[in-house]
C-alpha cells in the first residue's frame, strides 16, 4: 500500500534541506517497507547536498536508520512484520567475485543502486508525482521507506532504536576500520585523525581491540574532550602544534595504526607520516574526487608501511551489525553516549547546521 510520509529532501546542491510530504509505495518482490524510528545525521548526507557525493537531486537523504517492518513484498522470507531492522547503504548482488569471497562492500554491481533500488527504480514520489531518488538505496530520513531486503539487517529488539540506527554507518565505519580493515593487535599504538562521529568510533574501536596508546587529533577542543571520554589516552590539537604528524611521533615513537577520518588529502599525508616502521594507515574519510595525496614513495618499501582504504569498515552487514550490537549490550562499546541530541524531522535543517558547527557526536532525527 502507498503511505504518506514526511521526508528530508535535497532539491538543489548548495541549498538547505527541505522537509516535504512524499508518497512511499508499498514493496515489490524482495522488498520491505519500514516505519523509521530514528535516523542519524551524517556528513555523507551533507556531502550529498553539496554535490561532493554527486547523487542527483531531488534526493531523499538518510542511510543510517532503524525502524520496524510494516509490510513485506512477494518472496520475502527473512523478514516479517514487527521485525526491528537497521538500514545499510551497501548493496550486494551476492554473485560477483567480491561478494562470493566475502567482501560485499566491494560488490561489482553495487553502482546500480547508488541513488535508487537495485532494479533501477524508486518507490518514492513527490507531491506532483515525480520520482525522488534515495541516498544509497535507502532514503531513510523519512517516516517510511521501502527498501530491498539486502539493504536491511534484522537486529535485537531490545536495543534502543536511536542507538541501533548508528550502527548503519558511523559505528560500523569507525569500529570496523579498526576490527576488519586494520585488524589492530592488542598492545598497539594508534592515532585517530578527525574526531567526528566516525572518529569517535575509531577511538572506541581501538579501546575494545586493546590498543595501549590512542592519540586523538583534531582542531576542536570539545571533540578532543569527547575523545577522552571514549577512551583516547592522549590528544593533540592541531592548532597548538606546527606539525601534527611530528607531534604524534614525538609522543608515541610512531604509531602502529593511524586512522584518517576526515576525507582530505593533507590529513591522509599526516596520518601516513605519523606511522612507525611497519605501520598501517587506514583512510576512512570520504574525500572530494579531485583530492590528491602525496607520499614519499621510498617509505613504503624501506619502512614496510601500508596505506589502505576502508569502506563502511569493510563490513559484512548481516554479520557485523549484530556483532557490534552484542558488544554494546556487553558494555564494551558506547552507543548511548554517541547520541548528543535528538531532533524532530521538522528541525532537520538545524540538525545539519549543528553537525557543521561540530556541536554533536551524533545528531539523530527521531520519529513518532
Amino acid at each position: 500500500m502507498d503511505r504518506q510520509a514526511k521526508a528530508v529532501v535535497c532539491r538543489e546542491w548548495g541549498q538547505p534541506v527541505q522537509v516535504e510530504t512524499i508518497t512511499v509505495e508499498g514493496p515489490k518482490r524482495d522488498e520491505i517497507t519500514i516505519k523509521i524510528a530514528a535516523c542519524g545525521v551524517c556528513h555523507s548526507d551533507l556531502s550529498a547536498t553539496t554535490g561532493k557525493i554527486p547523487y542527483p537531486p531531488p534526493l531523499i537523504l538518510g542511510h543510517e536508520a532503524a525502524g520496524v517492518v510494516v509490510e513485506v513484498g512477494e518472496g520475502v522470507t527473512a523478514f516479517k512484520e514487527g521485525d526491528h531492522v537497521v538500514s545499510t547503504f551497501i548493496s550486494m548482488c551476492g554473485k560477483c567475485s567480491q561478494c562470493v569471497r566475502g567482501r560485499p562492500v566491494l560488490c561489482e554491481n553495487a553502482r546500480k543502486a547508488m541513488f535508487n533500488l537495485p532494479d533501477g527504480t524508486v518507490r518514492t514520489k513527490g507531491a506532483d508525482g515525480e520520482p525522488l531518488n534515495v541516498f544509497g538505496a535507502c532514503g531513510v530520513m523519512a517516516e517510511f521507506a521501502t527498501m530491498h531486503v539486502d539493504n536491511c539487517v534484522k537486529v535485537d529488539e531490545t536495543v534502543p532504536m536511536q542507538n541501533a540506527a548508528l550502527v548503519g554507518c558511523a559505528v560500523m565505519t569507525g569500529v570496523g576500520a579498526v576490527f576488519n580493515t586494520a585488524k589492530l593487535e592488542p598492545g598497539s599504538r594508534a592515532a585517530v585523525f578527525g574526531i567526528g562521529g566516525v572518529g569517535l568510533n575509531a577511538v572506541q574501536g581501538c579501546v575494545t581491540a586493546g590498543a595501549e596508546m590512542i592519540v586523538a587529533v583534531d582542531s576542536n577542543p570539545k571533540k578532543l574532550e569527547m575523545a577522552k571520554e571514549f577512551g583516547a589516552t592522549h590528544t593533540i590539537n592541531i592548532n597548538d602544534v606546527d606539525d601534527a604528524a611530528k607531534a604524534v611521533k614525538k609522543l608515541t615513537g610512531g604509531v602502529d595504526y593511524a586512522f584518517e577520518c576526515v576525507g582530505a588529502g593533507p590529513v591522509v599525508e599526516q596520518a601516513y607520516k605519523s606511522l612507525g616502521r611497519g605501520g598501517t594507515a587506514v583512510v576512512v574519510g570520504v574525500a572530494d574526487p579531485k583530492d590528491k595525496t602525496t607520499l614519499t614513495t621510498l617509505t613504503l618499501p624501506a619502512d614496510e608501511r601500508t596505506l589502505k582504504g576502508s569502506w563502511l569498515g569493510s563490513a559484512r552487514p548481516q554479520h557485523d551489525f549484530p556483532r557490534i550490537l552484542g558488544l554494546y549490550k556487553a558494555g564494551k562499546l558506547k552507543l548511548d553516549e554517541l547520541v548528543t541530541r535528538t531532533y524532530p524531522i521538522e528541525d532537520a535543517a538545524q540538525a545539519f547546521d549543528d553537525m557543521v558547527a561540530g556541536k554533536n557526536a551524533r545528531g539523530v532525527i527521531v520519529f513518532d
